[in-house]
């Protein structure tokens, strides 16, 4: 039997054979069956799971509470999506793209529904006042890197991540591919970090937050199994930066909210 892949006439999802993830990889969006979703008692419910862009929401929302932010209490409840929880019609309501976290907001008086990780943050930081800087030219820094993050991150998740952990057979060329970027977005936040303590500068912000889950976790060796070839300890300065963060204790208690993996 050939390795050599032969484009179909007409493409059909095969859910066998794509891997540990393709069950939640539909070709479709919208819900998939009836389920309506858990309410809390706070002002904010979160729908979410703790993987590195749940961890986004979560470590904000414990930094506003440390900050004595009571508007910021909220319900955290657990989106198995290995279970494909986010393809019920309760969860569509709340994010039609079917993806975690998604956020509700029912402190006002028609509830407000947000989703996408960066959107959340940002959303949060406005409502609070706190991590996104007033002036403009370090406000804009901020929203220059939690953008690149949000285009840069699908390049480490479900480029090399996937082919390096969890496609069902290794490819050559796509796990090459995806180091060589993973690396050079690894070398570019090194220089960033060589001349500021934090990603936009000198202040702690939601870029940090966004930022932090995926690239402070891999060369923490939270994430694929530490991905040794990917030679993380020679990005000194974004190891001193993902340090410094991990440090902080509301980081340390909102990467474990709604984990499913771990110690308890």
């Amino acid at each position: 039997m050939s390795d050599k892949y032969v484009t179909p006439k007409v493409w059909i999802f095969d859910e066998e054979t794509d891997g540990t993830w393709a069950k939640i990889h539909r070709p479709v969006s919208g819900a998939a069956h009836e389920a309506e979703l858990p309410e809390g008692q706070h002002p904010l419910q979160l729908y979410s799971m703790g993987t590195p862009n749940g961890q986004k929401v979560t470590i904000m929302l414990e930094e506003l509470l440390a900050l004595g932010e009571s508007g910021a209490e909220y319900d955290a409840h657990l989106i198995e999506i290995g279970e494909g929880d986010q393809f019920s019609t309760g969860f569509v309501k709340v994010n039609p793209n079917s993806k975690i976290p998604a956020l509700l907001d029912c402190s006002g008086e028609s509830p407000v529904r947000v989703f996408e990780s960066g959107a959340i943050l940002l959303y949060l930081a406005e409502k609070f006042g706190h991590f996104f800087p007033r002036q403009i030219a370090e406000r804009t820094e901020v929203l220059n890197w939690l953008f690149w993050l949000q285009g840069s991150a699908p390049y480490l998740g479900g480029g090399f991540g996937h082919f390096y952990s969890y496609a069902p057979k290794k490819n050559e060329y796509a796990i090459n591919r995806f180091t060589m970027e993973v690396k050079r977005q690894l070398d570019l936040l090194d220089k960033q970090l060589a001349s500021r303590r934090f990603i936009a500068g000198n202040d702690y912000s939601i870029a940090d937050m966004a930022i932090w889950p995926w690239y402070g976790n891999l060369v923490l060796g939270n994430l694929y199994d530490s991905a040794d070839f990917l030679d993380v300890k020679s990005y000194q300065n974004v190891r001193r930066w993902a340090e410094a963060v991990r440090q902080r204790p509301a980081v340390q208690r909102g990467r474990i909210v709604n984990r499913t993996r771990g110690e308890p």
